[in-house]
């Protein structure tokens, strides 16, 4: 009879013990997720950075190390460019920013994938124009691949404001 008393605290015990681990590792995991979220907005945000400087400088292994060979860039005109011919316009001084300016960025993160939106201002001297300046509200749709993020598409429009 003994045996039986002191065997029914000690599942108790381990009944409660398991709970507490369960409980633990779910916290953990939770934490883990929300935190990897955090350091994947962090990580679009520098991306986007480093887009918004290369298309000011111009540099052509910027631009390529930032896009996926399939990007589909939209402008608020209408065209539509591949990789190539987004890359080559900004090199080749065709469209030439000399500042932009990005505002009321917004990034959601969905699995691999990241949506961004923002308000973009520029200053433009594009070649055979002269002087202007661009008011546009833009989509980027950013890809991981490989721990890296590489800008997938993007599409602008012309801003009401």
């Amino acid at each position: 009879m003994r045996n039986r008393l002191h065997k029914f605290p000690i599942k108790i015990y381990y009944s409660v013990m398991i709970k507490k681990l369960l409980f633990a590792m779910s916290f953990l995991m939770v934490i883990a997720v929300s935190g990897q979220k955090k350091n994947d907005k962090d990580a679009v945000t520098e991306v986007a950075e480093k887009l918004r400087l290369a298309m000011i400088s111009g540099d052509k292994s910027s631009l390529e190390s930032l896009i996926l060979p399939e990007l589909t860039y939209g402008h608020s005109s209408g065209n539509i460019q591949n990789a190539k011919e987004f890359v080559e316009t900004l090199v080749t001084k065709k469209s030439v920013f000399e500042t932009i300016d990005i505002t009321n960025q917004n990034i959601n993160i969905v699995g691999n994938t990241a949506i961004l939106r923002h308000h973009f201002y520029a200053k433009t001297n594009d070649l055979g124009k002269g002087p202007g300046e661009v008011t546009l509200d833009i989509l980027l749709v950013w890809a991981k691949v490989k721990n890296n993020w590489k800008l997938l598409a993007r599409q602008a429009v012309k801003s009401g404001k």
